[in-house]
């Protein structure tokens, strides 16, 4: 599956970095506001401009190159703002690799920024006066037995940007690492160079038909791939403005999103299939009102499964706010492969189809018509661009799965990162991959299952186990981990953590086995009824904390009774299974 663009459809400038794109866009629109941060209920706003952003990212890398960190790494932990750019890009002008991680929130512990920082083999923190001693004071226990380095960049007013030197680098030095969402005893970072960025914003800029006009609007976390390479980086790309909000106050108010992108005539904006259903749920009849959705020609849906349901739905219930259905953008992506992989042109309608349930089961593609019984309703998610290259394959034999068969998604392009940071085996194992029986090499494993119909890219599951809720991969080991240490019933390496759509919506299933002396028994059951709830309410609470998902069901099962390969592995998928049968062993649940 590959799609060639004509060479006169390519942009134009060749930038050879991201300083050099910076740099031109600051050349040739000083004055314009590139990016608005809204707060305070949308009520206020700060703006920065092309020239000021440069001057600020000159600045910062000044300062970072007088402390000789050059060539370093360092976790970038900013909440969302201004702020948060400036330091990205200015850490990219000092070639300082940042590594964007998520500010501990109360309720979590050090764990995941632990692991982040033992990965990149760093202990540079870069960050606000104020939010380090706001961790500090939380974090103190955790914090004393960790050697941090601490760079506050809010009071540099003593470096001047002419002293900043630029660094020799080009298209194929290290511009990030962006670490996997959802891992938190093993997260992985992505090794994101310069040509990544510029060729995925380039096919962006295509796909979406961008120009310096284009009004993006966000609120997707900048820390995520989708908040940072497609909200932040591609108005950088084209010249254009970006206006955006913390994810904190949409998750608070949803209305706030689609009352900016009225107010503001935002052509571009979106998010995981999520936040439309979250608009469905909060915003008021009397709030539709409000809206004028007419400037919205990129409605952006990714990140987790695109569902049809939501896109016919929001459809419905904005159309009198000048929503159209071909406003919708369904699209595919990952980390890996920096973060665009396929989408359709824009104002082109979604493709929706329906595929036998009974064949797809069986990893085979056949069509039924979307108002049977029988069909499942997938939604097409577009086309590869600008030389990028997507195969089928069959993840066992390597070699492309023929014509309506179901298979692994293979990806190959410019786009398509250098590996994960100091992991080589999993980098050989993921990145580069030979296609059997041709002489193509380069292919990136998704670890996606999908199939390739009518042009369009359907994705149907995952190869991997990880739960994706929310925009967010979740890796099941990490919640089984918090679910066996929630209470001493529990056996240890004998739960399994799954995900299983209900009414539209990807719902957490937890199953775990207890000790036999814990189980109900006759003429006992009331106490042991009673220990049992409150285990039940130990990992409910332990993995809200922890992961923040709120399980759907927990179910306490007979020793023993969990499938498991003769090595002694979860089988996850037989276990999702007979929850679906109802034929686990249950004893409380």
């Amino acid at each position: 599956m590959e799609k060639l663009i004509d060479n006169s459809t390519i942009p134009s400038v060749n930038y050879s970095s991201m300083i050099d794109l910076l740099s031109h866009k600051a050349k040739i629109h000083p004055e314009k506001i590139v990016y608005t941060f809204l707060y305070n209920d949308n009520q206020s706003e700060i703006n920065i401009t092309y020239q000021e952003l440069h001057t600020g990212a000159q600045q910062i890398a000044a300062y970072l190159q007088h402390l000789g960190l050059e060539g370093q790494r360092a976790l970038l932990m900013y909440p969302s703002g201004i702020d948060y750019i400036k330091a990205f890009l200015g850490c990219i002008y000092a070639n300082v690799i940042p590594v964007p991680v998520y500010p501990p929130g109360l309720s979590r512990n050090m764990l995941r920024l632990k692991s982040i920082m033992e990965d990149a083999n760093t202990n540079m923190i870069l960050t606000t006066s104020y939010l380090q001693s706001k961790i500090n004071f939380h974090f103190s226990d955790e914090l004393s037995s960790m050697d941090l380095r601490w760079i506050s960049i809010d009071n540099i007013s003593n470096i001047a940007a002419f002293e900043w030197s630029q660094p020799n680098i080009d298209k194929d030095s290290l511009a990030f690492l962006q670490y996997t969402s959802g891992s938190t005893s093993s997260p992985k970072g992505v090794m994101v160079t310069h040509s990544n960025i510029l060729h995925n914003e380039a096919m962006i800029k295509l796909a979406c038909q961008h120009n310096e006009d284009t009004v993006m609007l966000g609120w997707l976390p900048m820390y995520h791939d989708m908040g940072l390479i497609g909200n932040i980086l591609q108005p950088l790309y084209l010249g254009a403005r970006c206006v955006f909000m913390s994810p904190m106050d949409f998750l608070q108010k949803p209305f706030r999103w689609l009352s900016a992108i009225s107010k503001y005539k935002a052509t571009i904006s979106g998010g995981p299939n999520f936040a439309y259903d979250l608009c469905l749920k909060k915003i008021t009849d009397e709030q539709k009102k409000q809206l004028d959705l007419s400037s919205w020609e990129v409605a952006f849906n990714g990140a987790e499964p695109v569902r049809y349901e939501t896109i016919q739905c929001f459809t419905e219930a904005f159309k009198n706010c000048g929503f159209k259905l071909n406003q919708f953008f369904p699209c595919y992506g990952m980390a890996e492969a920096t973060l665009f992989i396929t989408g359709n042109k824009k104002l082109t309608k979604p493709v929706f189809k329906g595929f036998c349930k009974t064949s797809l089961l069986q990893n085979k593609v056949l069509e039924r018509p979307i108002i049977s019984e029988d069909s499942v309703k997938i939604v097409g998610c577009g086309m590869p661009w600008i030389h990028q290259k997507v195969e089928i394959v069959n993840a066992q034999s390597l070699t492309k799965c023929a014509p309506n068969e179901i298979g692994e998604i293979w990806v190959k392009g410019e786009s398509v990162a250098k590996g994960y940071f100091g992991r080589e085996q999993e980098s050989i194992y993921a990145f580069n991959n030979t296609l059997k029986g041709t002489n193509e090499s380069g292919f990136l494993r998704t670890g996606d299952l999908g199939f390739v119909y009518e042009g369009q890219l359907f994705v149907t599951g995952r190869l991997k186990d990880v739960i994706v809720m929310r925009g967010k991969n979740h890796y099941p080991q990490d919640i089984e981990l918090t679910v066996e240490k929630a209470d001493q019933a529990i056996i240890s390496g004998a739960s399994a953590s799954f995900s299983v759509d209900i009414d539209g919506e990807e719902r957490l299933i937890v199953v775990a086995e207890i000790e036999r002396k814990y189980r109900p028994r006759q003429g006992k059951e009331k106490d042991a009824i009673e220990y049992l709830n409150n285990v039940l309410k130990k990992i409910r609470q332990q993995v809200m904390e922890e992961h923040e998902i709120q399980p759907y069901a927990i179910y306490l099962l007979k020793t023993s009774s969990i499938p498991k390969t003769s090595s002694g592995k979860i089988q996850r998928r037989a276990c999702k299974n007979a929850y679906l049968n109802h034929s686990l062993e249950v004893w409380h649940s």
